[in-house]
């Protein structure tokens, strides 16, 4: 994938580009199958597949959203569009300048004069332009007097779920860390820099890894079944995420018992692949009874966990290129 950080960093035309244009954050089932019929209409017309994406997202610097919480990071995004095999990514950086630019303006210099459209591929509620005026309509007016076509897509889903970011964001939100895979692809997974915790987890004979991440999509406090990779090593593990009542802490944390794993962590990044939820964060009434819950919690993730592998960007790359 060839990866263009601004409109300007186009020198020519783009030959024959099928474009899809959005947001694409969490680049759930419903993104792929987007970028997967762009591709395929790239092929059909001798054509590139491009996709176009805002950084920061839109709803980051119009006031109407700023309590947004992105399910992936900037990085992991592209990094996620990239694995669907996608032949071009346009990221524009997306301002308040940026964003009193009409459609029109949009349409002609940019998707016709810079990257040479001749489809545009869209999702069934997608809009984009001063006051979202490049909706469906517009747009098939505008290509019928510049010369490309319009396929607007309908919701894309399994029969029970559309899939989307707001309902990826709502199942994260209350830990339905199991049931967002069917809407993932993928399990959920966040990394983060190990740092210095409160040490008290190596007294329980428990030691953890405290995670420091720049992610802001967590899931809802409770005990996890995760699975840890450290240097492209997969291991198990129990995590917790929360305030921790019994200590009364005052910070949230997010902290990884590692399973057979006794290496140092500090100043490394891992990443947390998360499995499934035990159990919700408790106040327990001494560290004994503490101690006995974390024990049932170790056993439990070692169960749930055991045969079980993750599912990331690279598998999916896999059952894309096997569909070839």
């Amino acid at each position: 994938m060839i990866l263009f950080r601004s409109i300007d960093e186009i020198r020519e035309k783009l030959t024959n580009a099928v474009v899809t244009i959005g947001n694409f954050d969490g680049v759930h089932l419903g993104h792929r199958e987007i970028f997967r019929l762009v591709k395929k209409s790239a092929v059909d017309v001798g054509g590139v597949s491009v996709v176009i994406t805002f950084v920061p997202h839109p709803l980051k610097v119009l006031p109407a959203g700023k309590s947004l919480r992105l399910i992936n990071t900037y990085s992991e995004k592209e990094t996620l569009i990239g694995a669907s095999g996608v032949d071009y990514l346009l990221i524009i950086p997306f301002s308040r300048e940026f964003a009193n630019i009409s459609a029109e303006s949009f349409v002609r210099d940019v998707l016709v004069g810079k990257i040479g459209a001749v489809k545009l591929i869209i999702g069934y509620d997608y809009a984009f332009g001063r006051n979202r005026e490049g909706n469906v309509g517009f747009l098939r007016e505008m290509g019928e007097s510049l010369g490309f076509s319009v396929e607007e897509l309908g919701p894309i889903g399994d029969g029970r779920n559309t899939y989307s970011s707001s309902k990826v964001r709502e199942m994260i939100g209350v830990g339905d860390v199991r049931g967002v895979v069917a809407i993932l692809g993928r399990h959920f997974s966040l990394a983060g820099v190990v740092v210095p915790g409160h040490n008290r987890g190596k007294g329980l004979g428990f030691p953890t890894a405290n995670l420091q991440t720049d992610k802001e999509l967590i899931p809802h406090f409770g005990v996890y079944a995760v699975k840890v990779k450290i240097d492209d090593v997969v291991y198990d593990g129990a995590c917790n995420i929360g305030d921790n009542p019994t200590f009364s802490d005052s910070r949230t944390s997010i902290e990884v018992f590692i399973f057979d794993y006794e290496g140092y962590l500090y100043g490394k990044e891992i990443r947390l692949f998360f499995v499934d939820r035990i159990r919700d964060e408790k106040k327990f009434v001494d560290v004994a009874a503490l101690q006995k819950a974390i024990a049932h919690d170790v056993e439990r993730c070692r169960e749930i966990l055991a045969g079980v592998s993750i599912i990331e960007y690279r598998e999916y790359l896999e059952r894309m290129e096997k569909c070839r």
